[in-house]
């Protein structure tokens, strides 16, 4: 039998409307009494009413299909969170619905980190799906970062395990300073489709941009956009 939070995912994944971007979703699950729970740079998360489900929801991240697929294919080792449903959203934002998780002592979180990176015996089967995951998204995305090793990314689930979540990010400051130093090259290597919302982040954990620098890139996305439209004579 699926469980609740399963099912809940199911049926929010099957109303959603094919169009549907990250700000629609966030209204709907506001409108239906889903409540904030945490904000990152890349994304802020929704907790279902009922607490059984957690949506996070990004405007732009290309590394998120990547925990999603992590998060299927280690789902066995009881490592990672247990996933409810994904969906890359319209424009390129995205729609991971997962358990609620809750924090870790940073020195424990450490200690589980480092047996990852050695491939301890008690974290070997998660540390290689960690790494075969994070050689597909090198290998298929620009600005690809390395694993990241910030402690807050343990996590510890309501059954008291300790799980490893988002271990997988785009360069965000190299991509970022890209768009404004060399636009063409960002629009040669994300599809307009997948990053009509890059300028939309949180960026609750670095403080933000500075005054002017999303307008700005704006700017530039757009004027790229239209040089790469007349050299295709579109």
């Amino acid at each position: 039998m699926p469980s609740t939070s399963t099912e809940t995912a199911r049926a929010l994944l099957q109303e959603l409307d094919p169009g549907a971007t990250h700000r629609d979703v966030d209204a709907s699950l506001r409108a239906a009494g889903w409540t904030p729970c945490g904000t990152g740079d890349w994304a802020w998360a929704l907790r279902s009413p009922d607490g059984s489900v957690v949506a996070r929801i990004s405007p732009f991240d290309p590394a998120a299909p990547y925990a999603a697929m992590f998060y299927r294919q280690a789902s066995d080792t009881g490592q990672v969170p247990a996933l409810f449903g994904h969906r890359v959203l319209d424009g390129g934002g995205d729609l991971t619905l997962m358990e609620p998780l809750g924090p870790v002592p940073e020195p424990e979180a450490s200690t589980f980190l480092h047996a990852v990176a050695a491939g301890a015996p008690e974290v070997a089967e998660l540390a290689g799906h960690v790494r075969q995951v994070h050689a597909r998204g090198a290998a298929e995305q620009p600005r690809w970062g390395p694993l990241d090793s910030n402690p807050a990314n343990v996590m510890r689930g309501a059954d008291g395990r300790l799980v490893l979540t988002d271990p997988y990010y785009a360069d965000g400051p190299n991509l970022y300073r890209t768009v404004l130093e060399d636009p063409d090259r960002v629009v040669r290597a994300f599809p307009a489709a997948r990053r009509r919302f890059m300028t939309e982040l949180p960026l609750a954990g670095s403080g933000g941009w500075p005054d002017g620098d999303a307008e700005r890139m704006r700017q530039a996305i757009a004027a790229a956009d239209a040089r790469l439209s007349a050299a295709d004579g579109r």
